[in-house]
């Protein structure tokens, strides 16, 4: 590090934090704060929502399993793209319909308070021990390598003050705002790496004869111990609706659209980003088994090429495009977290609290999150990798809740009763699992395919419950749907959300079978 890489990163902070601080004033109520008053564009959404999705979790992550495991890692990518199309297409309508301010609302009027508080206590913990604790380890990880000599806390401590603080001064509009502009940072960080990468092998041909060629394949086999490949048909998309589809921290962006089609249309360009990770991320992470075949810590991979190769002043650039995706994964989590803790659980036990106060909660509690996030993020070091670590805690807590968003929005017949304990059922039988995965262990099955098997059996549960007991909460939900509806309008066909849907499908695919 040179003291002019030092000034560009020190320049960045102090610009990104000053950008959020100007949006202080933006806001009156909590639609303002947490939806950026429902006046969003789509390529504002499709950037914050992939800045949000490609985080330097995702960065340090996926290079890391690239030199690990190969490709494979990329499976998550192309899915989660699918599923964005698949959200655009069948979900953000209901959701802009309903006027939704937080995901568990969704769950509370569909069905009841018990299985919106359930959901709640879930995403919070979900943001703040995956999301915010993630995103402080993997950018600690990084910045040790620069100043070995200082405590990872610290490092831990000064992102999460910068962010907390912009994060609670503008709301969802300064995040929205800053993560547009970490979002192409980030991505010509990644770029410039890659392309040192594929310069220092050489050649195509040098890859294939120096790497097994089933690391440059995305299927994998039956008893692979990453990504077995029945995991692709039902594990991975229920991570990934989880994830795209009910995830307040990716949701919110869309749910502050100021139409539908920008909606659409956000979710849909959000998708088409994540396809190059495969060639800028994930791969330059496996081209590292010909630069460094003898690394001992396959997370410092990226880390490694940054260091060997860039010269002064393009490090810290680099160096600002990983600051630049902590931040917006952070500030994405905090207000996502803080939205459910001020509406969800807050409000509903004081229900006749002003929009003064309820702001007043929200940013109490960004700050009550970022101190527990900074807390725990120590403790990650304690396990295998960082990769794994993201995964599994999702394969365990999301299947039972993707039971009950796909009933609520698809099955006329599911009720109250039916989501509800098809949660605790599920929670059941995840408990069970990390039991036998990891504590007492009998027959250790993969955390992928115990994520289908949470599923099917809350699926089951749904299925039972609702037909033995039905009820009139699909009724009674259908007269919660506020009477204004959301800005629709009718566009060409080259300027609509189904060309780009197909549009992005065809490259997925493409993408897909040249590395099958």
């Amino acid at each position: 590090m040179t003291r002019l890489d030092l000034a560009i990163i020190i320049a960045y902070l102090l610009y990104i934090t000053w950008r959020g601080f100007r949006f202080r004033k933006d806001y009156s109520t909590t639609e303002d704060f947490f939806l950026a008053g429902r006046s969003l564009s789509w390529p504002l959404i499709g950037l914050s929502l992939y800045a949000t999705n490609i985080s330097i979790t995702s960065v340090i992550g996926m290079s890391s399993s690239g030199y690990e495991t190969g490709i494979s890692v990329f499976n998550y990518e192309w899915t989660g793209a699918v599923m964005l199309i698949i959200f655009a297409v069948f979900i953000v309508p209901h959701y802009l319909k309903f006027r939704l301010t937080t995901m568990p609302e969704f769950l509370g009027r569909r069905f009841d308070d018990r299985s919106r508080l359930y959901f709640s206590v879930i995403s919070i913990m979900v943001s703040v021990l995956i999301d915010i604790a993630g995103a402080l380890y993997a950018s600690s990880v990084l910045l040790k390598g620069i100043f070995p000599e200082v405590e990872i806390y610290v490092f831990i401590i000064l992102m999460a003050v910068a962010t907390g603080f912009y994060t609670m001064a503008g709301g969802l509009r300064a995040v929205i705002v800053t993560d547009s502009i970490q979002a192409i940072m980030l991505t010509a960080a990644c770029i410039i790496v890659a392309a040192v990468a594929f310069y220092q092998v050489g050649s195509c041909e040098e890859v294939r004869s120096s790497i097994d060629t089933q690391f440059l394949s995305l299927i994998q086999p039956t008893d692979d111990p990453f990504i077995p490949w029945p995991t692709l048909i039902v594990s991975l998309p229920i991570l990934g609706f989880y994830f795209m589809c009910s995830n307040q921290h990716m949701v919110q962006r869309v749910l502050g659209a100021r139409s539908v089609e920008d909606g659409r249309k956000g979710a849909i360009f959000a998708g088409f980003l994540k396809l190059p990770l495969l060639f800028i991320i994930v791969i330059p992470g496996t081209l590292g088994l010909i630069l460094y075949p003898e690394i001992e810590n396959p997370n410092l991979i990226f880390s490694e090429l940054i260091f060997e190769f860039l010269p002064m002043g393009v490090l810290g650039l680099i160096l600002t495009g990983f600051i630049a995706a902590l931040m917006s994964s952070i500030d994405s989590a905090l207000t996502a977290s803080s939205s459910i803790a001020t509406l969800d659980i807050y409000k509903k036990y004081r229900p006749d609290s002003s929009q003064k106060k309820l702001l007043k909660i929200g940013k109490i509690f960004i700050l009550i999150a970022v101190t527990l996030a900074s807390l725990w993020s120590p403790m990650i070091d304690r396990f295998p990798t960082l990769w794994e670590y993201l995964q599994a805690v999702l394969a365990y807590l999301s299947p039972p809740v993707v039971t009950c968003y796909l009933a609520g929005l698809f099955w006329k017949r599911s009720t109250k009763d039916g989501a509800f304990y098809s949660l605790i059922t599920g929670g059941i039988v995840a408990l069970i699992l990390v039991v036998n995965n990891f504590i007492l262990p009998f027959y250790t099955i993969h955390y992928l395919y115990s994520a289908s098997i949470i599923f099917l059996v809350s699926c089951l549960a749904m299925v039972f419950i609702s037909l033995r007991w039905p009820d009139d909460s699909f009724d009674k939900f259908q007269g919660t749907i506020p009477p204004a509806e959301i800005p629709t309008e009718t566009l060409p066909w080259y300027k609509s959300h189904k060309t780009f849907a197909i549009v992005v499908l065809a490259i997925t695919a493409v993408v897909v079978y040249l590395f099958w």
